[in-house]
């Protein structure tokens, strides 16, 4: 194979063999994906530093094996290594062989960036803790995931590659229903799902109220026609299983039937 010359700086480094899997290739060029191929790293480069000068977020990976161990970002990578670079595995429990972070992607709270306000509506909707605000800095994103343990959710490559940041999800999907099939494929979603119990609004439990509590602020024609209503505790907004509640049911059955029963092989 012919080697790839590091675009760093800092002096020659090690030449070694990367391979990345699965989705993970997505942000490769496209002659490196699904192979093996040469990479001359930056002078005393780790594991870390080679695979994001690559173009790949550390938030993306789970699993660095060299030359078939197990090893974390802080490695150093050395002349012919073979570097080997796994996403969140789906259907396999890996938690035995982690190194590059304490824990695995598996607390499924979030934060989204501010250009994911209908990914963050749906999310809610599944019932999936999810900070959202259009206003939300991406210094106040990187506080409010180290703080709280939350996903970071963004389509910006550089955000996840911050320091600070352990634990995120880059979006490929434009529009907020393929994000989130997406992010329920990815991150293995429908096992937790608990649809309809938070608001769609401020992200707070809603719990069942009586109708006759609440039969001067919701129209005639509602109150006569559905029994089911849920209030939030937080914005006081009173939510019913209308046409609209319908429809995101569909929506959602079909996503977490698709979780349940995807099976993906390794690339």
């Amino acid at each position: 194979m012919m080697a790839l010359e590091s675009s760093g700086s800092g002096g020659v480094g090690a030449l070694a063999s990367f391979r990345f899997y699965e989705e993970l290739n997505d942000f490769l060029p496209r002659d490196r994906r699904k192979r093996a191929f040469d990479y001359r790293c930056a002078r005393a480069a780790t594991v870390k530093n080679a695979v994001e000068a690559l173009g790949v977020p550390h938030t993306e990976v789970e699993l660095v094996l060299a030359n078939g161990e197990s090893v974390d970002f802080s490695y150093l990578v050395q002349d012919g290594d073979r570097i080997s670079v796994y996403p969140k595995f789906e259907h396999f429990d890996v938690r035995a062989l982690l190194r590059v972070r304490e824990r695995p992607l598996r607390d499924l709270r979030f934060v989204a960036d501010a250009h994911l306000g209908g990914l963050a509506r749906l999310l809610r909707m599944l019932g999936f803790d999810t900070v959202y605000s259009n206003t939300l800095s991406d210094e106040r994103i990187r506080a409010i995931s180290a703080v709280e343990g939350r996903i970071v959710l963004t389509r910006d490559r550089e955000l996840l590659k911050c320091r600070g940041i352990t634990h995120g999800c880059y979006l490929h999907a434009l529009r907020p229903r393929e994000q989130l099939r997406e992010v329920a494929e990815r991150l293995q979603l429908a096992g937790d799902a608990r649809p309809f119990t938070l608001c769609l609004h401020c992200n707070l439990g809603l719990a069942r109220i009586d109708k006759a509590a609440i039969a001067d602020r919701i129209p005639p024609r509602v109150f006569e026609r559905y029994e089911r209503y849920s209030w939030c505790v937080g914005c006081d907004r009173v939510y019913w299983e209308g046409s609209h509640w319908e429809r995101m049911r569909g929506l959602l059955s079909e996503l977490l039937a698709e979780g349940q029963t995807s099976v993906r092989q390794p690339s």
